[in-house]
């Protein structure tokens, strides 16, 4: 390979996993590119495709001049593969000019490549496609014809009508399936958006997730790309997933591990960690709150004992109250400034705190009456189930926008 061919090679960014929002030479610190923006970036990542880099890139080629002739640019971007798959690619670029190429070499996955392709991609649209003609071409135009429709992504299915696969045991159907069951059950909000959320064949307006910090497990870019970015319409195509012709599956065992992993990674990025925190630390305060409140009541004013359960169990309420609105959900709070709009957060935290009361004394009786666990140790789970009840439910109903002053 002479120097002036490896010349050739787009640096590879090293920055964090974030798509710029205009295109950025891939150094440190990044700069704008003084090219003008193009209208698609197609991303091909690439290990070990030698037998099949000049055929899928021959096929888009053709494709993309006839729809949107120099508009567009195909990036391969490689890891360093052994079969040198990088070197036949630009072995290409003389014949397909609007081919580019990445070598990778500190860096290995699939998921990772797509994005370090695309930050350094000139595209308004974003895309990728396998390099193993699996994803059939063809399908692309169709692609592109929902995102000129007005999608914010569209996505290649085999699951909706048209789609399917070419030759599958019943053994990957099987695991197929069951991984996308699975992530509907963990991430229901990212999953259930797309009928085939294990699809690595789609395309997104760069608008859509600039700006966002990618952070993939796997090889499952599109869950990143729904969990993260801000999407609101999708478009889908049905594909027929195709056999591969040439090389070796990269299909493992080892990657079904990598998607459960992303699943979790992307369900906790979405929990409100730090809001749940305070919540909980607000909640340990109540504890020193009902307790003092019951101690003055029944020691200094020698007030029966129910009444000064009921008494000491609302101001602590009304403590939690207060130290949730101001700090917790404070962020909310200010965008509903007010005493009216105060009192129903209020009316609404009693109720859903009633609730959690009732919930801990059904669950605790549940647990020690019928499954015979430890009286305590079904108190502890109770309050932790009732903790994430109250949280989750206040969140939702007590703390939201829905007028403003």
């Amino acid at each position: 390979m002479d120097i002036d061919r490896l010349n050739h090679l787009l640096p590879v960014p090293s920055n964090l996993l974030q798509i710029p929002a205009v295109p950025t030479v891939a150094s440190t610190p990044p700069t704008e590119i003084n090219e003008p923006q193009i209208y698609f970036s197609l991303i091909i990542p690439t290990y070990n495709e030698c037998k099949n880099i000049k055929t899928i890139v021959e096929k888009l080629s053709q494709l993309l001049d006839g729809s949107i002739p120099g508009n567009y640019e195909l990036i391969v971007v490689d890891d360093n593969s052994p079969d040198r798959t990088w070197e036949v690619a630009l072995s290409l670029m003389a014949e397909y000019p609007q081919l580019q190429v990445m070598r990778r070499e500190d860096e290995r996955g699939l998921s990772t490549a797509v994005i370090r392709g695309w930050q350094a991609a000139r595209g308004e649209v974003l895309g990728v496609i396998d390099a193993d003609l699996q994803h059939p071409p063809e399908t692309l135009l169709q692609l592109l014809a929902e995102i000129q429709r007005g999608a914010d992504l569209a996505a290649a299915s085999r699951h909706v009508a048209e789609g399917g696969v070419s030759d599958w045991s019943v053994v990957r159907r099987f695991l197929s399936r069951g991984a996308q069951t699975v992530g509907l059950i963990i991430l229901p909000g990212v999953v259930g958006r797309v009928s085939d959320p294990m699809s690595g064949y789609f395309m997104v307006r760069r608008s859509c997730i600039a700006g966002q910090t990618m952070n993939p497990a796997g090889y499952k870019i599109l869950i990143e790309v729904l969990g993260r970015g801000n999407i609101r319409w999708i478009g889908e195509v049905g594909y027929v997933f195709q056999e591969r012709k040439e090389g070796e599956s990269k299909v493992t065992g080892k990657q079904y591990i990598e998607y459960l992993r992303h699943l979790f990674i992307l369900r906790f990025a979405r929990w409100p960690v730090g809001k749940f925190l305070r919540f909980g630390i607000v909640g340990f305060s109540g504890v020193f709150v009902n307790m003092g409140v019951l101690y003055v009541l029944r020691n200094s004013l020698h007030l029966e004992l129910t009444r000064s359960l009921i008494i000491a169990a609302e101001l602590a309420i009304i403590s939690n109250f207060l130290w949730n609105d101001l700090w917790t959900f404070g962020d909310i709070s200010k965008r509903q400034p007010g005493n009216r709009q105060r009192f129903k957060r209020l009316l609404k935290f009693n109720t859903i705190c009633l609730m959690g009361l009732i919930l801990n004394v059904l669950l605790v009786n549940l647990m020690f009456n019928v499954f015979g666990i430890n009286e305590y140790l079904a108190n502890l789970i109770a309050i932790v189930a009732v903790t994430l009840w109250n949280f989750w439910i206040n969140m939702k109903l007590s703390w939201r926008v829905t007028e403003v002053d």
